[in-house]
């Protein structure tokens, strides 16, 4: 059962976590789906490891990204993105 996020950084990781399970489900390489996505190799590895492209940052995608990898996964958009209700914002 996928964890409940406490916070930015857990939600970010815990969608990394989701984005990974589902990729490796379908068999696609990070490469692959970055590029189908429209994102670089590079900023796919880092949303699958919670993390942003400011270093020590958390994941931050925008909704067009976030969209377009719930398309490419074949997976509606609130099953890769958690629960957020419980998260402390700031």
């Amino acid at each position: 059962m996928p964890r409940s996020p406490r916070d930015w950084p857990d939600l970010a990781q815990e969608l990394g976590l989701r984005l990974q399970r589902r990729r490796t489900e379908l068999g696609l390489s990070q490469e692959a789906l970055a590029h189908s996505v429209g994102i670089t190799r590079n900023y796919y590895r880092l949303l699958e490891r919670g993390l942003g492209t400011a270093k020590d940052a958390p994941a931050n995608p925008t909704l067009r990204v976030l969209l377009r990898l719930s398309v490419e996964l074949d997976v509606p958009l609130v099953e890769l993105v958690p629960d957020y209700s419980r998260v402390r914002w700031w």
